[in-house]
């Protein structure tokens, strides 16, 4: 990336509005690293509305910022690392044609069984990867604020603005963004409205990729499930709602009561695969999302058509699509969900005290002290 020279102007957007000068710069030039805005800061270079600014000071949407030129020795080595290619016209295209919701504050995109969230090792395909031909009329990139697996498909939720990140941010830990699933599994669950309560841990030796039931040491993990309908003792069709957020969640309960995910080898091993025509793929679809938008912006409600191999296994075995939205209950009990939130509020609380002591230090890096 080649620096800019010259000093340069911007206005404060009101997405920006009442936060600290230091996360401007870690939302907006990021190339500037927080010893380089210190200093400017320490030297008179960083200005806003004409008078010197620190990288504590909150900033107001009108505002404008007047920022120095950074050398090239200067630019942080996050941003070294190079700019994000192009998309293809194919890329903008296909990206595009995944939205199903678009509004001020929030784009969903029916995400395909197969295209992975982010990037990871081996991965070169995925949704952060797209997310710059999902601007529209916006200069910045939406953002990530939950995932799917890769074999999942369904609704996924994109932010359009930092403020709204940070609202469905504190939704989804406080568990008042409802996600419902549907899923197809092997065999029907004995009990039709039930709640499997089983921790989880990562599996050792798997580098956290694979989940088991830990009963000692796992964090608590709640899974809410309703029957939609059954294929005689076959395979069953049923709403999943999951009540925490662990990873795998929803595959490592359903294995764990008998009745895992068809298609689901993962954890299903030989015994996830039907027969009689009925695609191999993993059968789990965010069929829903439904939460409220920020600055009293109504309520979003989206659903999410099935994937195709997901909509010809209903049909081989005689699932009637129309039967499948069950009535929303807004009584559900999420077990932790103030507790999750305090913690949320209490990370952002530590992430502002842990800036305002690398002010004090004059925007050095951290100390290290000595681990116990």
């Amino acid at each position: 990336m080649k620096p800019a020279m010259d000093v340069r102007q911007f206005t404060i957007q009101p997405d920006d509005d009442d936060i600290r000068l230091d996360r401007w710069f870690k939302r907006h030039m990021p190339e500037a690293s927080f010893g380089t805005v210190s200093r400017w800061a320490r030297t008179g270079q960083l200005r806003v509305d004409g008078k010197r600014a620190k990288p504590g000071d909150r900033v107001a949407a009108g505002q404008v910022i007047r920022v120095p030129p950074l050398e090239a020795s200067k630019v942080s080595p996050l941003a070294q690392k190079g700019e994000r290619k192009s998309l293809t016209e194919d890329q903008i295209e296909f990206a595009q044609s995944l939205v199903i919701h678009k509004s001020k504050h929030a784009i969903v995109i029916n995400k395909p069984a197969g295209l992975a969230t982010q990037g990871g090792t081996g991965i070169r395909e995925h949704v952060d990867g797209l997310l710059d031909a999902l601007k529209f009329e916006r200069d910045d990139r939406p953002k990530l604020v939950h995932r799917l697996d890769k074999d999942t498909s369904g609704a996924l939720l994109l932010a359009r603005s930092a403020r709204a990140a940070a609202h469905f941010s504190r939704a989804f830990a406080g568990r008042t963004a409802r996600k419902l699933y549907w899923a197809l599994t092997m065999g029907v669950p004995e009990i039709p409205d039930g709640r499997i309560e089983l921790p989880i841990a990562k599996q050792p030796g798997f580098n956290g990729e694979k989940m088991f039931v830990d009963r000692e040491n796992g964090l608590r993990a709640v899974t809410r499930y309703r029957r939609i309908d059954r294929a005689a003792g076959r395979a069953a069709w049923l709403e999943l709602q999951p009540l925490t957020g662990r990873t795998h969640q929803l595959r490592v309960h359903m294995d764990a009561i008998g009745h895992p995910i068809v298609g689901d080898g993962k954890y299903g091993g030989k015994e996830s695969y039907l027969t009689g025509g009925i695609s191999r793929k993993l059968h789990l679809h965010a069929r829903r999302l439904r939460l409220e938008l920020p600055d009293g912006g109504g309520m979003l409600d989206v659903k999410a058509d099935l994937s195709a191999h997901f909509l010809a296994s209903m049909e081989n075995l005689g699932f009637d699509i129309t039967a499948g939205d069950l009535q929303l209950e807004e009584d559900v009990d999420d077990p932790g969900a103030k507790a999750r939130l305090r913690k949320h509020k209490s990370r952002d609380l530590r992430r502002e005290h842990r800036d305002a002591r690398r002010e004090r230090r004059g925007g050095g890096k951290p100390t290290r002290r000595g681990r116990r």
